[in-house]
């Protein structure tokens, strides 16, 4: 049985991939209309810190013994 944390970082990292090809197919072909900090790319960002984080909760949480 794994812990729920293997689960949530499971749900971070695709919810991060998912966050990532839309914040790079942004960057390919940008909108029209433009936000205030639409230059820093804050979904590229979160993507890859979603990513990052899920992946550590996965391997941390990978062969731990539930009683």
């Amino acid at each position: 049985m794994k812990p729920i944390w293997y689960f949530v970082g499971l749900i971070l990292s695709i919810m991060g991939v998912v966050i990532e090809i839309n914040g790079i197919y942004l960057l390919i072909h940008p909108s029209a209309d433009k936000k205030v900090l639409f230059y820093l790319h804050p979904d590229i960002w979160w993507g890859g810190i979603m990513i990052i984080m899920g992946v550590i909760f996965v391997l941390k949480n990978k062969n731990v013994k539930i009683l």
